[in-house]
């Protein structure tokens, strides 16, 4: 099992964007933020000031790619 971090309060990170899967509606959606030392924090758009779990570069890249392969992204 890979080691997973939270952030208690995203807000406090500048730079979120939403994630390309997101289809560019205004909806509710995944956001992450880039270039981070210690992993990619990733958090809910409809609570920003709530937590974001921060996945390694690893984890990060498996799951994309199984949201591809299942024709999900």
């Amino acid at each position: 099992m890979t080691e997973q971090h939270i952030i208690p309060e995203a807000s406090t990170l500048k730079g979120w964007r939403k994630s390309s899967y997101s289809g560019g509606n205004e909806g509710d959606c995944l956001e992450v933020l880039d270039d981070q030392p210690h992993g990619l924090p990733v958090r809910d758009s409809k609570a920003p000031q709530g937590p974001a779990l921060v996945f390694g570069r690893s984890a990060w890249s498996s799951f994309v790619s199984a949201v591809r392969e299942a024709g999900l992204g």
